[in-house]
């Protein structure tokens, strides 16, 4: 199973039924505020970085701003390695602001979280708003789905799938029909 974490993953999944039960429509997906560990680990990478912190900060309709706290190592330049890291493909389309901290881990927070909304139309109904909200540890939940998606994967033929093509069902752990009694 690829894209198996909470986004691409187990959000892939809710945006999937949002646009189901409102098939015309618009969905946006706002992640943050928290910790994004890609875009950290992107920066680690850069030339000069000795310890970095990327937060996602939401600023409505899925658009994100980057807030990027760095140490720097001894003999780099601020101004160039921040210029690096805003011209990173990584970082290129959003809106990007580094600072430079002398500790960046009396900054780090694992918390995270996401709102998705869908506003659409349900057959001939306009006007459905849905939403979705959570705050989460974010290695916690991406090592939650991960387990999910190992188990689900026992249960597909031999194949690829990404998280919504497999059924819901097979996510969970325990006896099939003491699921769907408990959970119907």
């Amino acid at each position: 199973i690829i894209s198996a974490g909470w986004d691409p993953g187990s959000d892939s999944v809710v945006r999937t039924l949002l646009q189901a039960i409102a098939p015309k429509g618009l969905s946006y997906t706002n992640f943050g505020p928290g910790m994004s560990m890609g875009h950290t680990v992107a920066v680690k990478a850069i030339d000069g970085v000795k310890a970095a912190l990327s937060m996602t900060i939401p600023t409505g309709t899925g658009i994100h701003r980057r807030m990027v706290y760095i140490e720097l190592e001894d003999g780099y330049d601020f101004d160039k390695v921040a210029t690096a890291i805003k011209t990173d493909a990584y970082f290129v389309n959003d809106e990007t602001h580094v600072i430079q901290v002398p500790c960046v881990d009396e900054l780090k927070d694992m918390g995270h979280g996401v709102n998705m909304t869908r506003k659409g139309v349900s057959g001939k109904t306009q006007n459905q708003l849905f939403e979705f909200n959570m705050r989460i540890n974010n290695p916690a939940l991406t090592g939650q789905v991960l387990v999910c998606a190992a188990r689900a994967s026992m249960r597909q033929l031999p194949g690829c799938y990404t998280m919504i093509e497999i059924p819901m069902i097979d996510l969970l752990n325990g006896d099939r029909e003491d699921l769907i009694a408990h959970l119907v």
